[in-house]
């Protein structure tokens, strides 16, 4: 059976007026919700680092909020509270660390800071996708080297389709064979891969139509 997901948490997370007000406008502009910043910075951002940013803290003594209780022997009285902000997240959260990661988000939106997301791959792995780099520029070098040149003319001739797909001109391939290095040169020349190429793509293209026309017509 798949582990069950857990589930999320209601945080309520006390603090200023103004820096309720402004991490709930960054949400509406960026069109989320409060929770889903959070869930972004502490996705992105180590927890040691959260940590060591300053956080926000509690609301001073006279920033209050009212509100009229919905339910309770009280209901429909006002009461006056610690402004806050409401989020969903797994549980395990600090209510610190949730309010330190709305505070980094507000930083990073007004310029203050950057966020720099390093290679975390290691020396050997960096080596290797570099050799690996320069090997694909060497075999694009050495294609563009070995490929057929374009006939300006187009293809008019029986020897002019052979030396397109590659066999000599006074060659008499079979049906398969044409296919079979149709399709090797196809994967090669077709412009969506690597080492794509529309003109020789489209002399294919015209090399094989006119062998098959060619056949059909000893065929005949």
């Amino acid at each position: 059976m798949p582990p069950k997901r857990e589930r999320k948490h209601s945080y309520v997370v006390p603090c200023s007026s103004e820096f309720r007000d402004a991490i709930t406008a960054l949400a509406d502009i960026r069109g989320v919700n409060v929770a889903d910043i959070a869930r972004s910075v502490m996705l992105i951002v180590p927890t040691e680092i959260i940590q060591a940013c300053p956080d926000a803290g509690e609301p001073p003594a006279g920033d209050r909020e009212s509100v009229v209780l919905k339910s309770g022997p009280s209901q429909g009285k006002p009461w006056r509270r610690k402004p806050r902000l409401q989020v969903r997240l797994p549980k395990g959260h600090a209510v610190a660390d949730i309010r330190r990661a709305l505070g980094l988000a507000l930083a990073i939106d007004h310029g203050d800071i950057e966020v720099t997301l390093e290679d975390g791959r290691s020396p050997r792995a960096r080596d290797l996708l570099r050799e690996a780099r320069n090997d694909v520029e060497r075999i694009r070098g050495a294609l563009t080297e070995l490929a057929y040149s374009p006939i300006e003319r187009g293809i008019e001739t029986n020897a002019d389709a052979l030396y397109v797909l590659g066999f000599h001109p006074h060659a008499r391939p079979s049906q398969d064979d044409i296919k079979a290095r149709f399709r090797i040169l196809a994967t090669i020349y077709h412009p969506d891969g690597m080492f794509g190429d529309t003109v020789r793509m489209s002399q294919l293209n015209d090399a094989i139509a006119f062998l098959r026309r060619r056949m059909a017509w000893r065929t005949a």
